[in-house]
């Protein structure tokens, strides 16, 4: 399967046959009002295809509280040398000058879900008819012994897009001859399934060639990763002795940190580091809880629409949402963002809605032009996003295939960003 931008947008929107549409909303005022909040892979492509789409019929409202969109995929890329920071940057100018999207650089504080507002943190109060959350993640109190938010300057978790990740850059960098950058990898679910072991293989490729006798080690409470043959191939084809990977059955979930002394303790056996990189346990972003949809880690929602099992008027997308097979992606948030923008302009309009239909393509990077891919169809039933069928590359392949993986993975991001923003 090769993608590239076009056929990136064509496939990834709905397309079957009409379903009948539920009747038009009517409570008094002038355009039925959607708010969505958070301006990523889900949120950013909701409010583009809410106001696109509807024609002006809608009042889209986004709120997000950063004026530049740092993308957390490819981000580990910027890692390796082979994006700038400036590249994974993106404005959302577009959507509000083309679009008519009302674009709110703001904190949601609160949602009421019976007066059906939501409270910024300037004060103003946003009324909705239809209310999209699409926060990310943040991170498990106490889920790595010795690491807080607080820490994260010392021990950077870089699994948010921006400053962190030019901050773990800058770390490894600057690491002594001969160091050691270690990895606190986090248990499932979480953002990006392949993300710490491409993490891994971006950060051998720049000791490899600036520092050959560092070592990278991985503290991981899982007993297998996503792509683990791939990975564990190519870092013993590439980066051979670098790399000490300690699953759960040697002690990986059993870790603590201390970021005062830069020590990383694993099953009981302290180990100096010069760089910890530590990726803690996640949970949806703080706004979804606020607003009672959660279940006090994810928010569970109805597959067909994206719709929380808490609230019908309340929607939530991508990697903060409980939803199935699905992984926690861009590329499955921006999936999930045209179901549930086609079945809430069906609702507030009376326009036709399309059976739910979702896809997921993870790409990532070994070495120079050694990509690889793993990826699914998967449709909705009563009780989640079921997988349909899937792909994933294959172990040995050939230097050609892998560099054409890689080129694929360069013409979905231009893809997807341009689908997100415009």
């Amino acid at each position: 399967m090769t993608f590239n931008r076009r056929k990136f947008i064509k496939t990834s929107v709905v397309t079957a046959a009409a379903l009948s549409a539920p009747a038009v909303l009517a409570d008094g005022h002038g355009k039925p009002r959607v708010v969505v909040i958070g301006g990523g892979a889900g949120g950013a492509t909701a409010a583009r295809y809410l106001a696109k789409d509807s024609k002006g019929a809608l009042d889209v409202t986004l709120v997000e509280p950063s004026r530049s969109y740092y993308t957390c995929f490819f981000s580990n890329l910027y890692i390796g040398g082979f994006r700038t920071i400036d590249s994974l940057a993106h404005s959302y100018g577009t959507l509000a000058a083309e679009y008519g999207v009302n674009v709110v650089h703001d904190w949601a504080v609160d949602v009421d879900r019976d007066a059906k507002t939501v409270t910024l943190a300037g004060g103003s109060t946003l009324s909705y008819d239809k209310l999209v959350l699409s926060p990310g993640i943040d991170f498990v109190d106490g889920a790595v012994e010795g690491w807080d938010l607080s820490t994260q300057n010392a021990m950077p978790h870089a699994y948010k897009g921006g400053s962190q990740t030019e901050l773990l850059k800058a770390q490894i960098e600057a690491m002594p001859e001969g160091g050691t950058y270690a990895m606190v990898a986090p248990p499932n679910p979480y953002r990006c399934p392949p993300g710490p072991y491409e993490r891994v293989s971006m950060v051998a490729h720049v000791l490899k060639a600036k520092n050959p006798t560092a070592k990278i080690l991985i503290a991981d409470p899982k007993e297998k990763f996503s792509k683990m043959a791939l990975f564990q191939e190519g870092w013993g084809d590439n980066y051979a002795g670098m790399i000490d990977w300690i699953g759960s059955d040697f002690g990986g979930g059993d870790v603590s940190v201390d970021p005062a002394n830069m020590t990383l303790t694993i099953d009981g056996e302290e180990t100096p580091v010069d760089v910890c990189n530590v990726i803690p346990a996640m949970k949806a972003g703080k706004i979804a809880d606020m607003a009672g949809v959660t279940d006090g880690n994810w928010a569970p929602v109805n597959a067909i629409d994206m719709s929380t099992k808490a609230d019908a008027d309340v929607y939530v997308l991508g990697d903060a949402s409980q939803q199935g097979d699905m992984p926690k992606s861009g590329f499955s948030a921006n999936s999930q963002a045209k179901v549930c923008a086609n079945a809430i302009r069906g609702a507030l309009t009376g326009s036709k809605v399309f059976p739910a239909k979702f896809s997921n393509t993870c790409w990532s990077l070994i070495d120079t032009d050694n990509g690889v891919k793993v990826g699914a169809t998967y449709e909705a039933t009563d009780e989640k996003i079921a997988k349909v069928d899937g792909f994933i590359s294959a172990t040995g392949e050939d230097g050609a295939t892998r560099k054409a993986t890689y080129e694929e993975s360069i013409g979905w991001y231009a893809g997807i960003t341009s689908d997100m923003f415009g």
